[in-house]
């Protein structure tokens, strides 16, 4: 879509807000029929006696594990059937565009696997540190919960994630575009706290990370970075690890690419140099537009998308009070600022971020405007706090060419119609 076809809009301002607000309380709150925030007095639901207010509802629920109410039953991860050839290495993805907030629930988290889920049972489990250490040593799930536990809530996010779209648009909808993505609290072990009782040796200045999977998924991590804010974690938003998570113990890597944070971690062996493993020479690299790629590009960029108003979640009113919502985040910090564009880029206001503004977690931000049923082309650009700012496509491809398929932090465009309707489109 170029810029000389995009439609003309209009941005509702906080004056015209202040308006319909106004107009809402002299009407007596009764808004008129087609407003967005309310319904207009002929709308009898309210005054109804309904089913569920006619009989006694189902008692509490003694032994179950709690369910969503059914009503949700299509909040959930989805795949996509050309994008991985087996399901033992598929993905499925977060419906980032039906949650709000920055927690992701435990069973929407989405899931990439290398060999399939690993079933390890907690009494046979065992974390080996070896290499130059002091002291080798193996332990049990209930000697790593001896140690001191630190909570901590991070954003986790695959290098892949947005990677379809490299070349142009691909997937329509932010689940497949953005939704290998989840943010939640882990409750674990510092590394350092293990290393410590291992005692490092004074050449040590690399860590092995392999995990239990028949994959033998392993990744070479700086010792820097370990010691800064890595755990090994066996909980997340505060219940066991899920068995597609890494139960009953992962490594955690905050801020950077998720085939670092190895599930069912089994082995962490310390070196003095990289490993130069699989999943960090033919596999995790950025390929450049000369055919060079670019080596150890662990930290995950500044980026953002607008969950809401997106293709999954089209808008259902024909104009007036509209909610725009979405998520940015940082592998080098926190967010600092979040503007919103409805004109594709050319005009940018100030979104609001809402909610807890934590390092290297996801941020809310919202933008409230009255839509004027004119088609808008809307963006979100997100400045982190090291005054990293959200790239274009096209500032990227600039540099990187289209050759990569990791870590691909661009601008992303929606296109809502006047119908409501909305399509993953690009701006050239």
């Amino acid at each position: 879509m170029s810029r000389n076809k995009k439609p003309s809009i209009e941005a509702g301002s906080s004056g015209s807000r202040r308006a319909f607000l106004r107009s809402s309380i002299a009407a007596g709150g009764a808004l008129v029929a087609g407003s967005s925030s309310a319904r207009a007095q002929s709308d009898t639901a309210i005054t109804q006696v309904q089913d569920w207010a006619r009989r006694l509802g189902k008692g509490v629920d003694r032994t179950a594990y709690g369910q969503p109410s059914p009503h949700e039953k299509d909040v959930v991860r989805r795949h996509v059937e050309w994008l991985t050839p087996s399901v033992q290495t598929a993905v499925n993805f977060t419906p980032l565009h039906e949650l709000d907030g920055i927690i992701t629930p435990n069973g929407l988290c989405f899931e990439r696997h290398h060999a399939g889920v690993a079933e390890v049972e907690p009494d046979k489990y065992r974390l080996m540190i070896n290499g130059l250490v002091e002291r080798p040593l193996v332990f049990t799930l209930d000697d790593l919960k001896r140690f001191p536990r630190r909570n901590q809530i991070n954003f986790l996010e695959c290098a892949a994630n947005t990677g379809m779209e490299w070349r142009g648009v691909q997937l329509n909808g932010c689940q497949f575009t953005h939704g290998m993505l989840h943010n939640v609290m882990y409750t674990g072990v510092p590394l350092r706290l293990l290393f410590e009782a291992a005692g490092l040796k004074t050449s040590a200045r690399w860590v092995m990370a392999e995990g239990a999977d028949a994959s033998a998924m392993n990744r070479s991590l700086p010792m820097s970075k370990a010691l800064d804010d890595c755990m090994i974690a066996f909980k997340m938003n505060g219940e066991a690890l899920r068995p597609e998570q890494g139960y009953p113990a992962r490594l955690v890597v905050p801020g950077w690419e998720g085939s670092l944070w190895v599930k069912w971690i089994r082995r962490l062996e310390i070196g003095d140099e990289p490993w130069h493993s699989r999943e960090e020479t033919s596999k995790y690299t950025d390929l450049l537009a000369n055919g060079k790629s670019r080596r150890f590009t662990w930290e995950m960029d500044c980026k953002s998308v607008i969950t809401s108003p997106s293709p999954q979640a089209p808008v259902k009113h024909k104009r007036g009070q509209t909610v725009i919502t979405g998520l940015a985040w940082s592998g080098r910090g926190t967010i600092a600022r979040v503007d919103v564009s409805l004109d594709g880029g050319r005009n940018w206001v100030a979104a609001r971020i809402d909610g807890p503004s934590l390092d290297k977690s996801l941020h809310r931000f919202y933008y409230d405007f009255d839509w004027n049923g004119e088609a808008v082309l809307l963006q979100s650009r997100a400045v982190d706090s090291s005054g990293y700012i959200q790239p274009t496509k096209a500032e990227l491809r600039q540099v990187r060419g289209t050759n990569s398929v990791y870590h691909n932090n661009s601008i992303q465009t929606w296109y809502l119609k006047k119908n409501g309707e909305v399509e993953n489109v690009e701006i050239s």
